[in-house]
């Protein structure tokens, strides 16, 4: 049997295959509600030994993209158990993705009152889809006062402990693709002079922060996290590299302290070598790969043990039974790709199966 279909236990973490299906924003939550349409979505595809959430706002003030789901209310949490019990029942696992977005947003897409936060009043560039105005220009975010980031870390908290009553298995959150707990790590975003900003280990101590606390509130078992060392999405300008080294090797340590239960690296080729070993030798749990896998590029991965788990997007988007079209070697579906953020069906839950 290959190793992606053969089952995986490390730690607390038990699955029935090393195959992950990548979160993915597909925009189908109207009203910010998750419904029956995600409900099939994900069942079709919980070949998966683990399925990672699109991603979720933990808070209102994180909702950057129009019809992104939230976990901070009760209908949510109603409607995430049905989607979390139509997973288990097919003997997956599911963490929910929590993606606060920071300075990507625009005021169109959060509810009355609120404005585009930030950890400064830097402004991304380039442009966000609203349902109202179509493309806009990023806002200006308001740079969140220490108070301001006590109650972020607290709306990551009350998420995880909502997800929980929600039926999903953990949280993993999002400290990638620029958005903001990523922003607070780049010193090109993060120009605070607080105990937020300046050093590593300040621009580093949001992440440990969340991550320490929903893990005392849920159980560090059901904590993971994906990072995306070397990005310039969401307009992070690069900085030093030998920065960028020391900063990801001090928190995969920090986050080993903390006991979590997974890293999700989500690479591109400007990680060096030495940043995957510095990461390796630093954290002592689940390692997952994502970005650019073949079912082929991913079982070698597996047996040379760099990953131990390998995470797919486009292949389980376009495949909801991509665990069997590994298995019987038969080709994949391509993606439609005008139909990723949609509000419908077509290109959502309409791709076939053998």
């Amino acid at each position: 049997m290959k190793k992606l279909l053969a089952p995986y236990k490390k730690g607390s973490l038990e699955l029935k295959n090393h195959l992950v299906m990548a979160p993915m924003t597909r925009s189908r939550a109207i009203d910010n509600l998750p419904n029956e349409l995600m409900a099939t979505y994900y069942a079709q595809r919980s070949g998966a030994g683990l399925i990672i959430s699109e991603a979720t706002a933990p808070s209102p003030e994180g909702l950057g993209y129009p019809r992104i789901p939230g976990i901070y209310s009760e209908a949510q949490v109603r409607e995430w158990k049905k989607i979390t019990d139509a997973v288990h029942q097919r003997d997956s696992k599911i963490f929910i993705q929590l993606m606060h977005t920071g300075r990507i947003g625009h005021p169109a897409n959060l509810p009355d009152g609120l404005q585009v936060v930030g950890a400064s009043t830097i402004k991304a560039a380039g442009e966000i889809m609203t349902d109202a105005f179509g493309l806009q220009t990023h806002a200006e975010p308001v740079a969140l006062t220490t108070e301001g980031i006590q109650r972020t870390i607290a709306g990551f908290v009350t998420a995880s402990e909502n997800a929980v009553k929600a039926g999903f298995d953990g949280v993993e959150l999002h400290a990638a693709n620029g958005y903001l707990l990523e922003q607070f790590l780049n010193p090109n975003v993060n120009n605070r002079t607080d105990r937020y900003g300046g050093t590593i280990e300040n621009r580093s101590r949001l992440i440990i922060e969340t991550a320490s606390k929903a893990a005392e509130a849920i159980g560090q078992d059901k904590i993971g996290i994906r990072i995306s060392p070397f990005s310039t999405l969401g307009d992070l300008q690069p900085y030093d590299k030998a920065d960028v080294h020391r900063t990801y090797a001090y928190l995969s340590r920090e986050l080993n302290k903390v006991g979590i239960a997974y890293i999700h690296i989500s690479s591109n080729p400007e990680i060096p070598q030495e940043t995957y070993q510095a990461i390796r030798s630093g954290f002592s749990n689940t390692l997952i790969y994502c970005n650019g896998l073949t079912p082929e590029t991913a079982e070698t991965m597996l047996q040379a043990g760099s990953a131990d788990l390998v995470a797919f997007g486009r292949s389980f988007l376009a495949n909801p039974d991509f665990d069997k079209r590994i298995e019987q070697n038969a080709p994949l579906n391509e993606v439609n790709f005008n139909a990723l953020f949609t509000a419908d069906a077509a290109g959502y839950i309409d791709y076939p199966a053998l």
